[in-house]
């Protein structure tokens, strides 16, 4: 196991007072929670940064005098650039599956904010290690499980060819094109197209589930005292998409790496158990595999140009350090199956790097 010193740290215990808060947001922010501290007995002296994150949305944890319920979590969703009704929605299906996950106890939809329940400080990239990696990782395959056979259709946003599409676009737009300021020739760009193509096909070939998204170990929680399953966190852009999506994502993660031998294992504990569940995982596990390392490929694109986005657009630079990871998948992945080749040496090209590959297929 390899981590990255960009890995987040633990939440700050930092008390703050809102009162004295000269951001805007955090004053309205400030008025909404007095409205309706009597009821969730907030303790409004006690407050204090809750998480980081990469998007617009910002994670406060606030103290109560509720014997249920001695810190709660405020999300600061600032409207138009983020939308907290998905957050609701989603959160409402994970706990009738359920689920761990946090649960909206009051809500202004207009303003963007959202007082939730507090799932622990702890997320698994804060205390997975080569001993409990085994369980943990077991554990938050069983809850995919879980969620997965309570997908159903018409309920999320489809993960179709146009938005398979606009995450690939986001590779040439801003990895390659603000990045590494390399304008694609028009064979490169072919190439590139025919790869994107054949993961879009693979992706949409795939029996369709509830998608998570972002199923990795930064959003999941060891949980509760007195609790079963790891919290979920960050579901709001959830899908109903390709069944590998979430089980790669899990393995291939943006903090962490994990040596291959693990990795077939937990993948092989996944699929035995999701046979067993009745999900319409592919009877051959060669053939599932090739579907999830297709399908990880396809998100490992996206992913290099989300972290490219948020550092040029966004000023949030950090993520642009965890990218060798990524290439490094990608090119591993691509290099092994041979339609996936031409993106291997396109890779090469662009960064001037190879890398060893185990084997093919």
């Amino acid at each position: 196991m390899t981590s990255h010193p960009t890995a987040p740290a633990s939440v700050s215990n930092t008390s703050h007072s809102l009162s004295n808060a000269t951001d805007s947001r955090l004053q309205a922010l400030g008025q909404w929670l007095a409205g309706i501290a009597e009821p969730f007995a907030l303790d409004m002296a006690q407050w204090a940064p809750a998480s980081a994150d990469a998007s617009f949305r910002r994670y406060f944890r606030i103290g109560s005098h509720h014997p249920a319920h001695p810190s709660l979590i405020v999300m600061d969703a600032p409207p138009p650039q983020e939308d907290c009704r998905p957050f609701v929605h989603v959160a409402q299906l994970l706990d009738e599956a359920g689920l761990q996950a946090p649960k909206v106890l009051a809500e202004d939809l207009a303003q963007g904010f959202l007082l939730l329940t507090d799932l622990g400080r702890e997320t698994y990239l804060d205390v997975i290690n080569e001993d409990n990696a085994r369980p943990l990782m077991r554990a938050a395959l069983d809850a995919l499980i879980v969620w997965q056979t309570h997908s159903r259709p018409n309920v999320l946003p489809a993960y179709d060819t146009a938005l398979l599409q606009r995450e690939l676009d986001l590779f040439p737009d801003w990895y390659v094109g603000k990045h590494l300021k390399v304008t694609l020739d028009a064979d490169q760009r072919a190439t590139l197209d025919r790869i994107n193509q054949l993961l879009i096909d693979n992706a949409l070939a795939q029996p369709k589930v509830f998608v998570h998204r972002d199923y990795m170990p930064r959003n999941l929680m060891p949980g509760l005292p007195g609790t079963e399953g790891p919290g979920i966190l960050d579901f709001q852009d959830a899908v109903y998409g390709p069944l590998t999506y979430d089980v790669v994502s899990l393995m291939r993660d943006a903090f962490l790496s994990w040596d291959e031998e693990r990795q077939l294992d937990w993948l092989a504990y996944y699929w035995e158990r999701a046979r067993k569940a009745g999900l319409p995982v592919d009877a051959d596990f060669g053939e599932f595999y090739r579907q999830a390392e297709w399908m990880g490929l396809q998100r490992h694109l996206k992913v290099l140009g989300i972290f490219a986005r948020i550092n040029y657009r966004d000023g949030k630079p950090r993520y642009l350090a965890d990218t060798p990871r990524f290439l490094g998948y990608a090119r591993k992945v691509a290099d092994r199956y041979t339609p996936l080749r031409p993106l291997a040496r396109l890779l090469d090209a662009l960064t001037g790097e190879q890398t060893d590959v185990g084997y093919t297929f």
